[in-house]
């Protein structure tokens, strides 16, 4: 048997499969994913004084980052389906960047991670900031979209270096 790392998703056919983790201890599960929608400054100050046709930008995003990373096992084929115990999404305005800045908090316990839950949520919350603002706006670039941090489980904990 090699020590070489291998793809978890993957049989030793190379076919794709469901990770079984039936037998892993449960344990709190705890991820952070972070992305930001860069936009036109004028569209950021509609977004800031709430002016546009579609409503509240930074409430509807944060509502549909929650309902997405409760969806994410419908969503990512292979993804396990998770009891999130507490799932945050915060949005701010970054002036400098003219930017929308999405960090989410997923955590559970229980046998398997949290990270997809998390980085799903930053994203459809980017793409729910790029719908509602489109209008003014198609120049918008959703970027950046990864994990910052994670804990627990066998792996161990990770942190991104450039955070």
């Amino acid at each position: 048997m090699s020590n070489k790392p291998r793809l978890t998703h993957l049989d030793e056919r190379g076919a794709a499969r469901m990770v079984d983790v039936g037998t892993k201890p449960d344990t709190e599960r705890i991820a952070i994913a972070a992305g930001t929608v860069y936009m036109k400054p004028a569209t950021l100050l509609l977004i800031r004084q709430g002016a546009l046709k579609k409503g509240d930008v930074l409430t509807v995003a944060r509502i549909a980052g929650i309902m997405a990373a409760k969806k994410t096992s419908e969503l990512i084929p292979l993804c396990h389906p998770i009891p999130l115990t507490d799932l945050d999404v915060e949005l701010s305005l970054d002036e400098p960047t003219s930017s929308v800045r999405i960090v989410a908090t997923a955590r559970t316990t229980g046998k398997t991670g949290v990270e997809m839950e998390a980085l799903t949520a930053v994203s459809v919350a980017a793409l729910t900031v790029y719908d509602m603002a489109k209008a003014v706006d198609r120049d918008m670039r959703l970027s950046d979209i990864r994990l910052l941090e994670k804990r627990g489980g066998q792996h161990g904990d990770y942190k991104a270096e450039d955070q």
